[in-house]
């Protein structure tokens, strides 16, 4: 049982606080409502961009990381569809240096054409290495562009093109800013060797008299229910022919993304899977293969992907992946095996929540779900999950119109 306190500032923010003796370190998480999926679709990229422009400096502090490094501490961020994430690690008695940081870049970046010039660059040069020039660096762009016909679920996170960050204006970042990057779209957790009384009082100091500003209210438009399979043919410089094929799954606090996340285990969770068991083992027709979701809130993507062996032909590869698929449509699964895959992901959950900087974000991203007890009771609803439910998610995810599948050939020489 992780414990912890809540109380919402007169501006919005709201902080939670897990009180933990056995460390002397403290994290510090603060997580924002907003992700690529909060972004203009002319204009996207815009939230990962504001992951690098937060390192930038703010109104009264020029420089984010050497002030942290000497007080001991360490932080990184991250940006997904969904949210917007800066953690950092210090001992528990340097505390207030990351409050101090923390809430000067929430009142105001220092923004400067010099700063956004850096950052886009940096933004720029990812792009193209990890998304053009890394061989099979566009399959997700071109699955997302396939799949997802109106939600912005469609773009990655980097965005939807070079040139929307190429041509950014600050004018455009500061209001992008002043909309997400505010105390009410915001959840600060502080988590380690401290007591709620002194946070109470140093995020009062700190983040108190912060701005509230208008609560940015999300209308996203739905995905349309699919109504019949899609496919898309590649051919690029790659050194092996790739398979990618995905499904529409229900969003994050639905039922059916429980059954769809152990549905995933047990197809493609590892060397044991019915998937790698088949198709790399013993037919030896893929020399890797994933199953795999996202994990996104809105309904998001069940993912079977792979790279086939030399020589083997894509409609053989297909053919074998799909009667796998239909394997666990058709024939319910053991006891014995559903028992095995609720087991390891209970080791996962587990495992993960010993680390104070994973219970931490765990904590920021429950409240952001909605409900924060979700990191004590989250893991009952996989128990709840039973094989008729596996059985009737399986018949759903794979009908033959919900599919979305990629051809990614190789060149040949």
């Amino acid at each position: 049982m992780i414990e912890f306190n809540r109380f919402v500032l007169e501006n919005g923010l709201r902080v939670l606080v897990h009180e933990d003796t056995a460390t002397p370190m403290a994290v510090v998480n603060v997580m924002y409502d907003v992700g690529a999926r909060d972004e203009n679709p002319a204009k996207t990229g815009f939230a990962h961009l504001f992951e690098h422009l937060m390192f930038g400096g703010s109104k009264h502090i020029p420089d984010y990381d050497e002030p942290l490094q000497r007080a001991g501490g360490e932080n990184n961020a991250y940006t997904t569809d969904d949210l917007t994430n800066y953690y950092c690690q210090l001992p528990a008695e340097n505390i207030e240096t990351a409050f101090w940081l923390e809430s000067d870049r929430m009142l105001s970046l220092a923004f400067s054409k010099k700063s956004l010039e850096v950052q886009r660059k940096v933004v720029c040069e990812e792009f193209k290495e990890h998304y053009i020039n890394k061989p099979y660096g566009d399959m997700w762009h071109k699955m997302r562009a396939l799949a997802y016909q109106v939600h912005p679920y469609q773009w990655l996170t980097i965005g939807k093109e070079l040139s929307h960050i190429e041509q950014v204006q600050l004018e455009e970042v500061k209001a992008f800013f002043f909309k997400h990057y505010r105390p009410v779209n915001a959840i600060l957790v502080v988590a380690g060797n401290v007591k709620t009384n002194n946070i109470r009082r140093l995020a009062e100091k700190w983040f108190g008299d912060i701005p509230m500003a208008q609560k940015y209210v999300r209308h996203l438009p739905a995905e349309p229910l699919q109504t019949a399979a899609r496919t898309m043919e590649v051919t690029a410089d790659v050194p092996l022919d790739a398979l990618m094929k995905t499904w529409h799954m229900d969003g994050r606090l639905q039922k059916g993304y429980y059954v769809a996340d152990l549905i995933t285990e047990i197809l493609g969770g590892g060397s044991s899977s019915r998937l790698y068991q088949a198709l790399v083992k013993e037919q030896q027709l893929f020399s890797d293969i994933q199953c795999y979701q996202l994990g996104s809130i809105d309904p998001g993507l069940l993912t079977i992907q792979g790279k086939l062996v030399k020589g083997v032909a894509m409609q053989q590869a297909e053919a074998a992946v799909n009667a796998v698929v239909q394997q666990l449509v058709q024939d319910p699964v053991s006891e014995t095996e559903l028992m095995k895959i609720k087991n390891r992901t209970e080791s996962v959950i587990v495992f993960e929540d010993m680390a104070l900087m994973n219970r931490a974000n765990s904590l920021a991203y429950y409240e952001l779900l909605g409900d924060a007890n979700l990191i004590n009771h989250e893991l009952n609803r996989y128990h709840a999950v039973t094989i008729e439910d596996i059985r009737q998610g399986a018949q759903t995810i794979f009908k033959p119109e919900n599919v979305n599948t990629l051809y990614y050939y190789s060149k040949a020489l």
